[in-house]
């Protein structure tokens, strides 16, 4: 099911010309195709523009060895990503050929584990660990923030399969979680970055937070110029909206 992010009104249209033609406050098209990995407990592909992210999420029946050695109760929440090697051009080596995770591939995997964390109670889990794989098919511009917002619809089906087999009683979802970008490209504010722009901006954020407006994670760099505190304001109100039409599209892709 294809679900077009709404317009909102609320947010005044910016006279800025885009790479494909968007107000500079408008989302591109996203789509959720859930159930895409069979074997995993929950999963999705999200297509956002040309960004592409399978999110799937195992089930492990344990905790981390470090939980057990702390005294710490509940469960625990992890996640891993990945961009495939044909995902962007040029060809991206696997990790693997290098030996190491890469320092990106690293900081992404562990803001969705944060993120994810921050959208279930881990009490309410019990002893058994969640892990979301995040992989990028196809890259265009905010691969992280796809991989969080299609990372929660993942969770929320991995969450109601458990539920069915009886092996959790209580719901320990608290909040949907969603992403997304924002920035000055060209002095203006703009909107969910594809590549093109994301290239070109001079003040890039990703903004993360949850279904009750409070925030997990605000990630803001003045790439090639600083910020005023009204554009600071002026990109915050644009994320916000944006994230709120990504949670009336999760919510209608775990409706279904």
């Amino acid at each position: 099911m294809e679900i077009a992010a709404a317009d909102d009104s609320s947010a005044s249209s910016l006279p800025a010309p885009r790479p494909d033609g968007r107000r500079a406050d408008q989302l591109r098209p996203v789509k959720f195709t859930n159930h895409f990995a069979p074997h995993a407990a929950g999963s999705t592909l999200i297509e956002w523009g040309n960004t592409r992210v399978i999110c799937g999420v195992s089930v492990e029946e344990a905790v981390p060895r470090w939980m057990k050695e702390q005294g710490k109760t509940g469960g625990w929440v992890t996640a891993e990503y990945s961009m495939l090697p044909y995902s962007t051009t040029p060809r991206k080596p696997r990790d693997i050929s290098k030996g190491k995770l890469d320092g990106r591939s690293q900081e992404i995997q562990r803001l969705i584990g944060r993120a994810m964390r921050a959208a279930v109670d881990l009490e309410k889990l019990g002893s058994r660990t969640l892990w979301v794989d995040c992989d990028v098919i196809e890259a265009d511009g905010g691969t992280r923030t796809a991989a969080i917002t299609g990372s929660f619809v993942a969770l929320a089906l991995a969450i109601g399969s458990l539920r069915e087999t009886g092996l959790l009683e209580e719901n320990p979802l608290l909040a949907p979680v969603a992403a997304v970008s924002v920035g000055l490209v060209h002095g203006q504010p703009r909107l969910d970055l594809d590549y093109a722009e994301d290239v070109a901006a001079d003040v890039d954020m990703n903004l993360v937070m949850t279904g009750a407006g409070e925030f997990i994670e605000i990630q803001g760099t003045g790439e090639k110029g600083t910020f005023s505190d009204a554009q600071l304001a002026r990109l915050l109100e644009l994320g916000k909206a944006g994230i709120r039409q990504l949670m009336a599209a999760q919510q209608s892709a775990l409706d279904l």
